[in-house]
């Protein structure tokens, strides 16, 4: 019987992919006026193993004076968990909700860190709702089925 018991476990957590350009320095750092900053978000899940799953938050982070870029920064956090004996219409919410809400504080981190290092002042990406984001992709996905 216990080997039917639900199991939900992280293996690791770590930095996938970090990238950082500054394709217009130096003559972009001596701008005085207030960089726009652009953030797009991205999770995706893949299986690694039977049971284990290798879940990944992306963040790139681009800013930019008029439309010249001052840096932009992709990063990939990912974590692998494993997860097994759950019911089926429980592994999505668990793998685009669960999962990203325990790897993303990392990606926070790293990125934050990233920019600083890199000689600007940090940008902290915001807290991310991925129940919202997790909803409106399956509403996306599924117009029929939300009706």
């Amino acid at each position: 019987m216990a080997d039917q018991d639900p199991i939900f476990q992280i293996q690791r957590i770590y930095l996938k992919e970090a990238s950082l350009e500054q394709p217009n320095s130096p003559s972009i750092l001596l701008e005085q006026e207030q960089p726009s900053v652009d953030i797009q978000l991205g999770v995706e899940a893949k299986p690694a193993a039977d049971g284990v799953y290798e879940i990944s938050v992306t963040a790139t982070v681009q800013t930019k004076i008029q439309d010249k870029t001052v840096f932009l920064v992709e990063a990939k956090q990912s974590g692998i968990f494993e997860i097994r004996n759950l019911p089926q219409e429980q592994m999505g919410p668990i793998m685009g909700i669960a999962c990203p809400q325990i790897v993303y504080p990392y990606l926070r981190g790293n990125v934050a860190d990233l920019i600083q290092r890199a000689g600007f002042p940090p940008v902290h990406l915001a807290e991310i709702n991925f129940q919202a984001m997790y909803e409106q992709q399956q509403a996306q996905q599924s117009p029929a089925m939300a009706q």
